[in-house]
């Protein structure tokens, strides 16, 4: 598959949003993070919902993308009140 081709299949199964809140880079990186989670939690529920996935599976690895995602979150200092320069 040449480049041009790949280049829109990834951005057809891995749409985008563009991001409208603060500009930071640590809120664009995990407003990224946010995304990608939302688009695998929506692989997992759907292959669960068709049979292809067991529930006990679906649920595990939803909890291992929240976990992944909390700790995102808290590398990137996300909701936590800024630090003083000493």
């Amino acid at each position: 598959m040449d480049k041009h081709n790949l280049d829109d299949k990834n951005k057809f199964l891995y749409l985008r949003s563009r991001y409208y809140g603060q500009v930071k880079p640590e809120n664009l990186v995990f407003n990224a993070n946010l995304q990608e989670f939302a688009q695998k939690v929506g692989y997992i529920t759907n292959l669960e919902t068709n049979g292809k996935l067991d529930p006990e599976d679906a649920y595990k690895q939803i909890k291992a993308l929240w976990k992944k995602l909390k700790r995102s979150k808290k590398a990137l200092f996300i909701g936590e009140e800024p630090r003083e320069k000493s």
